[in-house]
């Protein structure tokens, strides 16, 4: 006997599922594979503690400090090697004029004069915006490579004849880069407020600052959210010359 139209199917009916249970068994699936994966990715630690990331600090600055070391080392055998250099040296004197102004030029010895400080320093904690400009975004408290950059390049251009950032010349490999809020400056780490010393006329060394681009940015920052900015003028200041390492893998003459 058949059954009617509107009388459910006896026991051997296809089961259907329903949406609502297709949804709950998806979810189910979908929190197995985060817990998998984050097991995974874990490996029995815990993924959110910020512990690595201190070691990973605790280890820049052991390095740094390491390097500082192995400056002092250098700067010293280099001496002893410029010492015995001199009294066993067999050249003109044209050539050691040459050899002098090489040097200068490279940034490895001394260099006297008038010059200027610059310093770059991030906004106050709790930093609000001056009337008439937006709210600041946390990149806007802080000093940047392009910053630091910045002014190392107004100063070459002003005819610096050396520069020094922090507690290091600058030689022609040198190179400013920052991570985070912090410069790493020849295998040592820095943090902010930055000093940046230049030997050279004050005049042009000021004008060529004021007449940069990147610096008319900068300047805007201060003005709006306190990024420091100071200069001070010296009558006579003495950067040392360059004493680390050297990692130079390809050189051309210059004619």
């Amino acid at each position: 006997m058949s059954n009617s139209a509107g009388t459910p199917e006896g026991p051997g009916r296809t089961a259907r599922w329903r949406p609502v249970q297709v949804l709950t068994l998806a979810v189910f699936a979908l929190a197995g594979l985060i817990f998998v994966t984050s097991f995974n990715t874990a490996k029995g630690t815990n993924i959110r503690t910020d512990a690595s990331l201190l070691r990973l600090s605790d280890l820049i600055e052991e390095r740094s400090h390491k390097n500082a070391g192995l400056d002092e080392s250098t700067s010293a055998l280099r001496a002893q090697v410029d010492s015995l250099a001199a009294r066993d040296d067999g050249s003109t004197r044209a050539e050691d004029r040459k050899l002098d102004a090489l040097e200068a030029a490279a940034g490895t010895t001394e260099v006297s004069g008038s010059g200027l400080t610059v310093t770059l320093n991030d906004a106050p904690p709790n930093a609000q915006a001056a009337p008439g400009y937006p709210e600041p975004q946390a990149n806007d408290l802080v000093i940047h490579q392009q910053d630091l950059q910045a002014v190392v390049n107004a100063l070459w251009q002003g005819g610096a004849e050396g520069i020094r950032v922090m507690d290091q010349r600058l030689i022609s490999t040198s190179a400013v880069r920052c991570v985070g809020n912090t410069l790493i400056l020849q295998g040592r780490v820095y943090s902010p407020p930055y000093k940046i010393t230049a030997v050279g006329d004050r005049g042009r060394l000021t004008k060529a600052l004021a007449g940069s681009p990147a610096i008319q940015n900068y300047q805007l920052y201060v003005k709006a959210y306190g990024l420091g900015w100071k200069v001070d003028e010296h009558r006579a200041v003495t950067l040392p010359g360059y004493s680390g390492t050297v990692d130079l893998h390809q050189a051309k003459p210059v004619s």
